[in-house]
């Protein structure tokens, strides 16, 4: 039995309201049980160094957490650094997040897709991926209503998700209870259409076997089919 009495396969309620904050272009909260992270989407019309006059735009993030998003008080971040764990999430973040981005019609801008954690269960860095695609989506809806671009450069939805092997069994939508005693821990991001863009697995307590590894990435597909359905309803498609 899992804490929460959730079957294997069954993820926690999801949430996204969208618009939340007023200046961002694009901006909401996604909640995925007792994870609720602020995700904003902010359009500059230039681009890092590297990518001036290659007609590119570029999609990165920045992930950060409330002091008092966990169990006790960290410090913020801001005053003393950031750790590698943050550096790294939010890098996965970027990626994820420009693997359905088309940067030719995107154009020579850049969108800064902030994700802020307000309370953290579990999977903060899964639901920064699929809350800040919808960010990202509403921003560039912005763009195509002004007419600023003409071909819409978002090839397909991205979302994330947890799974990992629990008490023995494969589970979906790992919570911080699981999390903090699996066997194995897993991310898994895709694409709507089902297509990988990356797995982050590892033995956190025990080996796992090629047939587990199938099994997570399974409830993985099922699980970001249901929160596609979400972002698709979040922004109207």
């Amino acid at each position: 039995m899992r804490p929460s009495g959730r079957s294997l396969d069954q993820i926690r309620p999801v949430s996204i309201e969208t618009n939340f904050t007023l200046h961002a272009e694009g901006s909401c909260l996604i909640r995925m049980g007792d994870t609720h992270v602020l995700c904003t989407a902010s359009i500059e019309d230039r681009v890092p160094p590297f990518m001036r006059n290659t007609g590119l735009g570029w999609v990165t993030a920045e992930y950060g957490m409330l002091p008092r998003a966990t169990h006790t008080r960290g410090r913020r971040e801001a005053k003393n650094g950031q750790s590698g764990r943050t550096q790294e999430i939010q890098r996965l973040i970027g990626r994820a997040l420009r693997a359905g981005i088309d940067r030719v019609a995107l154009g020579e801008r850049q969108i800064t897709v902030d994700c802020d954690v307000i309370q953290a269960d579990g999977g903060t860095r899964c639901a920064s991926i699929t809350g800040g695609w919808v960010a990202l989506r509403l921003a560039i809806d912005k763009l195509m209503d002004k007419k600023l671009i003409t071909t819409d450069p978002m090839t397909d939805n991205v979302a994330a998700i947890s799974c990992g092997i629990y008490g023995g069994q494969p589970v979906a939508d790992l919570d911080y209870a699981e999390d903090s005693e699996a066997g194995t821990d897993g991310n898994f991001v895709m694409t709507g259409k089902g297509r990988l863009i990356e797995l982050q697995a590892s033995a956190e307590g025990a080996t796992f076997s090629r047939d587990e590894l199938d099994a997570l990435l399974g409830l993985a597909e099922g699980g970001i089919a249901e929160l596609v359905k979400a972002q698709n309803a979040a922004t109207g498609r």
